[in-house]
């Protein structure tokens, strides 16, 4: 009984970091449509909050949504450089694919309260 107790008061705990994850996957579906700005106060949000959430299930999706941006980023950067020689398009295309797949992966994962598996 006391185990099931412990349980549901670290969820409890959890709640508002649960919430804040929700709202960092937000930011990045928000990303889409306000050229990236959001992507990028969502990775902000991760840095200022990791310690928060060490050695919980959620530190799994603050990586992953951290690793997100960086292949985001890497991902645009490449598509801008080659966009003149004919490859930037492709690359544009898959790093937005990219993107959505990991932000459905993490957040079905955050809605099942799992953590993220790479």
């Amino acid at each position: 009984m006391k185990d099931k107790l412990t349980n549901q008061s670290d969820a409890e705990k959890l709640q508002p970091l649960k919430r804040l994850t929700a709202i960092v996957y937000l930011c990045q579906v928000l990303a889409f449509a306000f050229a990236g700005l959001p992507l990028l106060i969502g990775v902000v949000i991760n840095f200022i909050k990791r310690a928060e959430v060490q050695g919980t299930w959620l530190e799994s999706h603050f990586d992953w949504q951290i690793i997100t941006v960086w292949i985001a980023l890497a991902g645009f950067a490449l598509a801008g450089l080659t966009f003149e020689f004919g490859v930037g398009f492709f690359i544009l295309i898959a790093t937005l694919i990219l993107m959505v797949y990991r932000i459905v992966i993490g957040w079905t994962a955050l809605n099942a309260d799992r953590a993220v598996k790479e």
